[in-house]
């Protein structure tokens, strides 16, 4: 059963999309504002979530950059193409502008879990003989697993996504900003450390290398 988060003030719309939802066999969660949005994100991830604009506390463009990885249609009274231009290019899967045709939503909502779950079948980073688990968090190599933290897990994966490739320290930091907010330019230090403790037990090579002044690559090592 997929889970469905509304985020709309208007308590009127919120019921009658709950009660559609619920009809074709998802589970709804609700919220009326952005703020009450955010605090049930971070203990709570639907499979993808109905977003309104117009919202007291966060806004709805505010809220946008903080969701992270879960899709997100943005169902709004904003029509503007402008608008809609920048909340896709800004993270949005999807627009529709109310008043909008509930079979019309449906199938929206229908064609986007439909990507997700196909997009969720490739949960593997790999690189050589590392394969990172998104889903599970660890690494593996030669038969062997390891555990990542939520830091160490986020600055590898952004490393073997650019493999071979200088990113900067800043970069990272920025990158990494909305999992792991606590990271700091002296922290990563430690973090990297850690990673490559973990890369060397599980493969006997040195796989991350610092560039004096830049910040850190992946690449293969003997």
């Amino acid at each position: 059963m997929s889970e469905i988060l509304i985020i709309d003030d208007d308590t009127h719309i919120n019921d009658i999309v709950s009660k559609a939802l619920r009809s074709e066999g998802y589970s709804v969660t609700s919220a009326y504002s952005g703020t009450e949005a955010l605090l049930l994100l971070n203990n709570y991830r639907p499979d993808l979530i109905l977003l309104d604009l117009m919202l007291p506390g966060l806004s709805g463009e505010e809220l946008l950059p903080r969701i992270g990885d879960i899709p997100v249609i943005v169902v709004s009274a904003k029509a503007d193409v402008t608008n809609k231009v920048d909340l896709l290019i800004g993270g949005a899967a999807d627009y529709i502008t109310k008043p909008f045709d509930m079979n019309e939503l449906l199938a929206r909502i229908l064609v986007q879990l439909r990507k997700n779950a196909r997009s969720d079948e490739r949960s593997f980073l790999t690189y050589h003989e590392i394969t990172l688990d998104m889903d599970k968090h660890t690494i593996s190599a030669k038969g062997n697993e390891n555990k990542l933290t939520r830091t160490e897990y986020a600055i590898l994966k952004l490393l073997m996504s650019n493999h071979d490739q200088v990113v900067a320290k800043l970069t990272i930091l920025d990158r990494i900003s909305l999992d792991t907010p606590d990271c700091t330019e002296d922290s990563l230090k430690s973090h990297i450390y850690n990673l490559r403790k973990k890369l060397k037990a599980l493969t006997g090579k040195e796989y991350i290398s610092s560039v004096w002044g830049i910040g850190f690559m992946l690449t293969e090592k003997s």
